[in-house]
Order: C-alpha cells, then sequence, then structure tokens
C-alpha cells in the first residue's frame, strides 16, 4: 500500500433513492445506495486524501441534478475534490448551455459521456455535433474523460486529434480485452493515442474486464503495465472505479494490483500515479 496520503480519480457516489440509474437495475450488487461513508468503510486501509466523483450514468435529463446532489454531500465529505459530470455531448452546440451551467458549479472540473454503449455504432463520437461539443469545452475549463470499449479506440484517437485544444483522458486504459485474452489492436493502439500530448490515462477499473469470479493477476498486469510504458509517469493516475470494481475484488486488492505492476519505479514515480498527475489534471 502507498505510505501516503492518495487522490482517487474515479469513484461513483450515487443513492437510487435519490436520482434514476436504470442500469443498476439487474446488478444486485450495485442496485443500492454507494455514499461516502460507504467509501470509507471499503477503502480502509488506504489513506485517501482526496476523490474525484465521476457520472454515474443518471437517467437523462437528470445529470444537472447529479451534480448539484455531489455538490451536497461534498459540504460533509470534503475529500470530495472534484465532479466529472455527464453531458449528452452527441447533441453538439445545443449543449453549450449544460455546459456552462456545470462549469458554474465550484467542483466540476470535467465532463463525461458515455462511449462504450454506443460501441455497435462505429464513428459515434466523431461525428460533427460530438466534436463540436467537446470543442467547446476548454471556454469552459473543463476536461472531457474517455470512456470506451477497446473495439473503440480508432475513434478515441481520432476525437482527441480533432479537439487538440481539448483536455482529455482515457478512463480504465480503453477497457482492453482481458477476459478474452486478446491484445491487438489495443496494444498497438493505446501506444498511438499516447502519443498525442493531450491525453492522460487512468489506472482504473481494469480487472472488471476480466473474469469477475476467476481473474489473476498474471492476465491483468500486462494490459496495465503497457498502460503504464506508453503515457509515462508524467500522464497516469490512480483510480479506483469503486464501487463497480467490487464486483471483481476489494479496493485493497485493486491498491495491491497497482502497487505490484508498479514495484520496481521510484518513488517520485509513484507519488505522480497515486497523487500528483490527479492534483494537477483536475486542479484539485
Amino acid at each position: 500500500m502507498p505510505d501516503f496520503p492518495i487522490v482517487d480519480t474515479h469513484v461513483h457516489l450515487y443513492d437510487p433513492n435519490a436520482l434514476s440509474y436504470p442500469w443498476v437495475a439487474g446488478i444486485p450488487l450495485l442496485n443500492k445506495p454507494y455514499l461516502p461513508e460507504d467509501y470509507s468503510r471499503l477503502s480502509a486501509g488506504t489513506e485517501v486524501e482526496k476523490l474525484v466523483f465521476v457520472e454515474v450514468d443518471v437517467a437523462d435529463g437528470q445529470n444537472l441534478r447529479e451534480a448539484r446532489w455531489v455538490e451536497e454531500l461534498a459540504i460533509r465529505d470534503t475529500r470530495i475534490a472534484g465532479i466529472v459530470a455527464a453531458v449528452p455531448m452527441e447533441r453538439g452546440r445545443a449543449v453549450e448551455e449544460q455546459i456552462a451551467e456545470l462549469a458554474k458549479l465550484p467542483l466540476v472540473r470535467g465532463v463525461r459521456r458515455l462511449i462504450q454503449h454506443h460501441v455497435s455504432e462505429p464513428g459515434w463520437c466523431v461525428s460533427p455535433p460530438f466534436i463540436e461539443a467537446v470543442q467547446l469545452l476548454p471556454r469552459y475549463g473543463l476536461s472531457f474523460d474517455i470512456c470506451i470499449l477497446s473495439p473503440q479506440m480508432a475513434d478515441a484517437i481520432e476525437l482527441v486529434r480533432r479537439c487538440p485544444e481539448t483536455q482529455f483522458v482515457l478512463d480504465h486504459i480503453g477497457k482492453p480485452q482481458i477476459k478474452a485474452g486478446i491484445r491487438e489492436p489495443w496494444w498497438r493502439e493505446i501506444v498511438e493515442l499516447a502519443a498525442e500530448p493531450n491525453v492522460w490515462c487512468k489506472i482504473s477499473g481494469v480487472v472488471t474486464e476480466a473474469d469477475h469470479k476467476a481473474w489473476s493477476y498474471d492476465q491483468a498486469a500486462p494490459y496495465i503495465a503497457r498502460a503504464i510504458e506508453a503515457f509515462g509517469f508524467d500522464r497516469v493516475m490512480f483510480g479506483s472505479d469503486w464501487p463497480v470494481s467490487e464486483l471483481a475484488t476489494s479496493f485493497g486488492g485493486w491498491v495491491e494490483v497497482v502497487d505490484r505492476v508498479t514495484s520496481g519505479a521510484s518513488s517520485a514515480e509513484l507519488q505522480k500515479l497515486y497523487r500528483d498527475n490527479a492534483r494537477a489534471f483536475y486542479r484539485l
């Protein structure tokens, strides 16, 4: 475990009694409230100094309410230092009013739209309206979290190239197909994406891409190491993807995996991975 306080860049907090999250209905483990006190209990053993809330695919039309709800949570738990809010970017310039409204909230640092839901629609995130919406973000000081499945990596690369003024971070190292043991083309494309200077990478939510009940360190580790090698320690940041991560491992179990992969890193490199890069990217 890190011997210093860390920043967790990918935490989902939600309460199905307060807002609607249709996607959790068929997942009993996740179909219940996950609040700061639950995070504290399940992350015990690791000192988390700050965390970044990432939108939880709330029902359409409730994204502004979700961000405001988290702002209220942050009053009682000051570890919540940043918010990545949901915005329907596919609507193009029509979402500028939403972006402007979100940017007024003190903790909002970025936005996300779940591109992974459109894996059967090649080119969805590089349509002219989507690109126009992403290009709006720099004027409001906001970044964009890229959440894709690995077959969408080529589109992600194109998105980044078309929006050179926007700061991006790749969630969950691009969700490679660990369960199937497939490396290419993700293995090559992660290096191609990392060559773009305006994109960073979250070392988060990786073992959930393996068999939840039968994954092994040896299956997941090469993918994690490849992502860190591609981006370097200056552009990677730790994330738990809690509580979705609970489907495959405990909070401490995930930290142990990352620790093991980075066992040869210097103290300065570990500080960047676990804390410093997150502070810089999300302005915490």
